[in-house]
């Protein structure tokens, strides 16, 4: 649901990666974002009305994505997909931070622009701490960001797991994604990317910020 920069890309994605898509948008001038070459179904209507639901085959949709501009429109778009239709792969997309914690916290999954946004620029700008990433439903586990001391660099990955409670997930290392092994050795420049209990990220961020050998 929603035709606009981020659902058409999402759209036209989706097609590419041999899925079968249908887009809902109020506004069928929007469904030119979309290109001649796309050969999804576009449904002009509200997405969160039943009968538009059913003509765009929501009965047989594996996922529904809620990206329109509105909060509401999305948040009860999803709701619908999920509670009604038993979609089990369900998204919104959500501008407002607050109300974005509160309902990926009910079990409905969330992306909360304004959020990820000011998070990715702040972590540029101030790397120290962490900066959370995803958070599971109850709160207790994430996935962040950690900044480590310069002293780490150089030393073993599997070092960050021997001295912390954290596990590594991933390793972004020149624009690049990598899940590291037990040779892989930390470079200057590495971002981490760490799972850890929420009651133990205090914890981890004191570790990180010293030099292994605790300077």
């Amino acid at each position: 649901m929603g035709c606009g920069r981020v659902g058409s890309t999402l759209a036209v994605d989706l097609e590419k990666a041999g899925h079968t898509v249908a887009v809902i948008d109020q506004n069928r001038e929007a469904f030119r974002r979309l290109g001649a070459d796309f050969n999804g179904r576009t449904i002009a209507g509200v997405g969160f009305d039943r009968d538009t639901l059913l003509e765009a085959g929501i009965e047989k949709a594996d996922a529904f994505a809620a990206v329109s501009n509105g909060d509401n429109s999305n948040i009860l778009a999803a709701r619908v997909a999920r509670e009604t239709f038993g979609v089990g792969n369900v998204v919104a997309r959500i501008y407002d931070p607050g109300r974005a914690e509160i309902y990926q916290r009910l079990g409905i999954p969330t992306v909360a622009t304004v959020l990820w946004t000011t998070d990715q620029i702040m972590r540029r700008l101030t790397p120290s701490g962490s900066k959370s990433e995803w958070r599971d439903a109850t709160g207790t586990v994430q996935l962040i960001e950690v900044h480590l001391h310069a002293g780490w660099y150089g030393e073993a990955v599997s070092l960050i797991e021997k001295n912390t409670k954290a596990r590594v997930a991933f390793l972004t290392r020149l624009g690049e994604a990598l899940i590291p092994d037990e040779h892989a050795v930390l470079q200057e420049g590495d971002l981490v990317h760490v799972l850890a209990a929420d009651k133990e990220i205090s914890n981890i961020e004191k570790t990180l910020a010293k030099s292994p050998d605790g300077q």
